[in-house]
């Protein structure tokens, strides 16, 4: 169940991390998958640094700054223009 959680999790981070960064939809797939790893990115370096989340919002603030930081580098280093 908690797979689950967190798949659900790092979708609405996905979707987050995509409305502050301003992206367009057409590329929205990507950043749900981006918010995603950037969730689990998230709540990784969240556990390192005595950052833990015990709600569902919580978990979502975390994944949410994971996933604008995945999606920030992804669009600054991997994207061809």
């Amino acid at each position: 169940m908690s797979f689950i959680y967190a798949i659900i999790v790092g979708l609405i981070s996905g979707w987050g991390a995509n409305s502050i960064l301003g992206n367009d939809s057409s590329n929205l797939i990507m950043n749900l998958i981006l918010g995603v790893i950037g969730s689990f990115v998230g709540g990784l370096v969240g556990g390192l640094i005595g950052i833990h989340a015990s709600n569902i919002i919580g978990s979502c603030i975390i994944g949410i700054l994971g996933a604008v930081l995945v999606i920030w580098l992804y669009n600054k280093f991997i994207k061809k223009k």
